[in-house]
């Protein structure tokens, strides 16, 4: 078993904000591409992407970790997402650059939502680590 102080995150920008995922469940980061949307989307769930031949859905998780304000999505990491008992691709749209970092765990309050699996101490920062798979379950039950 990996220590959590071992662990390897990629770190997003969502607007002002910086949140990460753990390293081993991304698998790219792609240019932006053409989002197909359909009619029945939801918040969360915005479309989806061809990608590599496979659909991919889209998920926009910065209507719930930075509100309706975030800015602009630029790119789209894309991440193995545990739904069920199947891995999923999931494409989430991020407004910059990632990149990959090692850090110290900070202790949780207990208050943090769900989705939250973990918080990082990234020099005077703490960035907060999701759980996607949690996320979108959330999402999708509320």
């Amino acid at each position: 078993m990996i220590a959590e102080a071992d662990k390897s995150y990629v770190l997003f920008p969502l607007g002002e904000k910086r949140f990460a995922l753990r390293a081993e469940t991304v698998t790219e980061l792609a240019r932006p591409d053409s989002v197909q949307t359909f009619p029945h989307r939801t918040p969360l769930l915005t479309g989806v992407l061809v990608r590599r031949g496979r659909i991919v859905p889209v998920c926009d998780v910065a209507q719930v970790l930075v509100g309706p304000a975030a800015p602009p999505r630029k790119f789209y990491l894309i991440a193995n997402c545990k739904i069920g008992a199947r891995q999923e691709l999931t494409a989430v749209p991020v407004t910059g650059e990632c990149e990959l970092a090692s850090a110290a765990s900070v202790p949780l309050t207990g208050n943090e939502p769900p989705y939250v699996s973990g918080m990082l101490a990234i020099g005077h920062e703490t960035v907060t680590v999701v759980a996607l798979e949690k996320l979108i379950c959330a999402e999708a039950t509320s």
